[in-house]
């Protein structure tokens, strides 16, 4: 029987998916936070590996890989964990899972702004830490959703099933792309300029990638544009937003509620989120249904098939 490729998992994937790449290809799976010695050794014969996201391939750790590594299918729709640049120098082809996280994380960041507009989490830790005396005119005050004004700052596929839900609650929504593109629908109407954008959003529901236009973009000189008491809902990336900068403004009430997935530097975080009785906190949840996980890794085993194949994957990015 010919020996099967053999692939590193930098995780456990979900057992299901796990048993269907086991079908075809050899797995050991070994750590990559950080790569050390120990995983360079057992990469050494391996066709490719299935990076997720918070595993760094940054420029050194792709300059040191086996020889034998033809590629990284990454178990994820974003690659900012990987220096695509130096894959594309070192020869590596680079894949993900595009297509099928939508419905999962469009679900979770309308789960945010309910949380967040409805004060859920602060509410929630009364109860746990018995601080509940009961029903009160004025216990944990939040806001309506009707008629106020839902901003999307990136307008791709997650974005736009966003509108599609948010309009169902009696939102208005607009966004803007900074790429100038985006699907066009009866759902959300696009704004020309930032500042604008700014200005008219009750709630703003970040769904940009992590660029150099887009780092950090939420900052204090942003924020003093928007309106006093704006919502912020973050399921993108952790560093589009200046932590600093959104923790002051909730602090003083110029943002009055924050729901978070993503962070920079996860699996860190500033603590002063946790602090903060304003701000709904998740774990990078965002893709956490088991439809998408077992969808994902469809795409992963149809890419390393094509890769240890020497074909084409399908969803090849470098």
């Amino acid at each position: 029987m010919p020996q099967k490729p053999r692939i590193i998992l930098t995780q456990a994937l979900p057992l299901d998916v796990h048993q269907s790449l086991a079908d075809q290809f050899d797995l050991i799976t070994v750590s990559a936070r950080p790569v050390r010695a120990d995983f360079l050794a057992a990469a050494d014969g391996a066709v490719a590996i299935v990076p997720c996201p918070g595993d760094r391939f940054d420029a050194a750790v792709i300059a040191s890989l086996p020889a034998s590594v033809r590629g990284l299918a990454s178990y994820s729709v974003g690659l900012d964990h990987i220096d695509l640049s130096a894959a594309r120098d070192r020869g590596l082809i680079v894949t993900n899972t595009p297509d099928v996280l939508t419905d999962a994380t469009a679900d979770l960041a309308v789960h945010l702004i309910l949380s967040a507009t409805r004060g859920a989490s602060e509410a929630e830790a009364d109860l746990r830490g018995g601080r509940w005396a009961g029903w009160r005119p004025d216990h944990v005050m939040g806001i309506g959703l009707q008629g106020r004004t839902l901003g999307l700052l990136g307008y791709g596929r997650i974005g736009a099933a966003v509108a599609k839900r948010a309009v169902a609650f009696g939102l208005k929504v607009v966004h803007y792309d900074h790429r100038g593109r985006g699907p066009v629908d009866d759902y959300s109407v696009p704004i020309a300029s930032l500042e604008q954008f700014w200005a008219v959003s009750d709630i703003l529901s970040l769904h940009a990638p992590s660029t150099d236009a887009t780092r950090h973009i939420i900052n204090r000189q942003t924020i003093e544009m928007m309106k006093k008491g704006v919502v912020l809902i973050n399921t993108a990336r952790g560093d589009l937003v200046d932590d600093s900068a959104v923790i002051a403004a909730a602090q003083s009430g110029h943002i009055s509620a924050i729901g978070l997935d993503v962070y920079a530097g996860e699996p860190q975080l500033d603590p002063r989120y946790c602090d903060l009785p304003n701000a709904t906190l998740l774990p990078h949840i965002g893709s956490s249904t088991a439809e998408a996980r077992q969808a994902m890794g469809a795409k992963v085993l149809a890419n390393l098939v094509a890769i240890t194949g020497g074909m084409t994957p399908p969803d090849r990015v470098v």
